[in-house]
């Protein structure tokens, strides 16, 4: 799971490595799939974070979903991101995906929720663009009508028409795309901070985990009472007597860590703080005592106080970060002084495809194929 400071704009590394994808199923399916997930909860990782409020008005066009000062978002365009995010969805979990909830809304909710953020974001930074005059090349409108003509090509009769789109809408909305991506480049050009090995020093640990909550039919985190909870704590100090008594700590992590996962990689500032201090602290081979967190209690074993390639990795993401923070104060400072508006009406009616004719999900891929490799030579 990656931090979001303030408000940037949309991972453009997703059409690269669907690192994008990644980032909204940890967000939306961390809490509903997985049993011991234990970094950061996405509430303070949003700590902090803006939300383009809007309202309703009246006088829209019948296909228009909202506006944003001079440019506004049509249903075609939601249905074009919604649908390829569905579809990459259901390619990954299968169509019963969509029978999740996640605080008693469905996962189909959460995910329209996100696309209308993300095309808000890209309308803004279209306007963002305007103000500083950054414009696409004839290369890159050459490269953004081949992509639209590429991906219309890939469209069966069904799907073109469930989406409503044609060659010209979907090239306009790939220079859009490009756009959103090149103003954010554009800004955050001249920000290379020096990040040092001790900032970006990345760690790794096996760990076992006795949770102290269990998950109730809807996915939500139900805490024990005190009499579980100092049963599952009575059960990680037995754990933790055999391990100093001399037996195999990757046997016992076998045989009862209730995580998802036992061993993690990770820099300052990327778990949550009582499980991340720990651990920084021991030295290599070195076993923690009983660790609380939220998730429940932890024993660590540092196997690495240093990894030269994950570091030199880390310092690469602090980069990017640290040029995202810049771009979200001039980000949030612009998109705050924007009118905005909403036609909830239309908004409401929109609904995910749920037709087996209906499976396109190259959009993005589309994109990296004939921009990625651009914006690259550029960065």
């Amino acid at each position: 799971m990656k931090k979001r400071t303030g408000y940037f704009p949309p991972d453009f590394g997703r059409m690269q490595s669907c690192r994008w994808l990644r980032a909204v199923f940890c967000i939306l399916l961390c809490a509903l799939l997985l049993t011991g997930c234990h970094e950061k909860t996405e509430e303070e990782k949003k700590a902090g974070g803006k939300e383009i409020k809007v309202v309703l008005t009246t006088g829209f066009d019948k296909d228009e979903i909202f506006r944003i000062e001079s440019t506004s978002c049509s249903v075609s365009e939601v249905m074009v991101y919604l649908t390829n995010t569905q579809n990459q969805y259901e390619s990954i979990y299968g169509k019963q995906i969509w029978k999740k909830t996640l605080r008693g809304t469905t996962l189909e909710q959460n995910v329209k929720d996100t696309v209308l953020a993300e095309l808000a974001e890209i309308k803004v930074m279209s306007l963002l663009a305007e103000k500083y005059g950054v414009t696409l090349t004839e290369r890159e409108k050459t490269l953004a009508q081949q992509a639209g003509e590429t991906y219309f090509a890939s469209l069966n009769e069904t799907e073109i028409e469930a989406l409503g789109v044609d060659e010209k809408s979907l090239t306009a909305m790939y220079e859009e795309y490009a756009t959103a991506d090149k103003v954010y480049r554009y800004i955050i050009k001249d920000i290379n901070p020096e990040i040092s090995d001790d900032e970006a020093r990345t760690i790794t640990v096996a760990h076992i985990l006795i949770k102290t909550y269990t998950l109730d039919g809807s996915g939500e985190r139900v805490p024990f009472d005190d009499v579980e909870k100092r049963q599952a704590y009575e059960r990680a100090e037995e754990i933790l007597t055999r391990i100093q008594n001399g037996e195999d700590f990757d046997s016992l992590v076998t045989k009862y860590n209730e995580d998802s996962k036992s061993i993690y990689s990770f820099g300052k500032g990327e778990m949550e703080s009582g499980f991340e201090k720990a651990a920084f602290n021991l030295g290599t081979d070195e076993i923690s005592d009983i660790v609380e967190t939220e998730y429940g209690y932890h024993i660590i074993k540092c196997i690495s106080t240093f990894n030269r390639e994950e570091t030199d990795a880390n310092k690469v993401k602090i980069v990017e970060q640290r040029r995202k923070e810049v771009f979200s104060q001039e980000y949030d400072a612009f998109a705050d002084s924007l009118a905005r508006n909403m036609n909830t009406d239309v908004w409401e009616s929109v609904a995910m495809i749920h037709d087996e004719n209906v499976t396109t999900s190259e959009f993005f891929r589309i994109y990296d194929t004939y921009f990625g490799s651009v914006f690259r030579e550029e960065s």
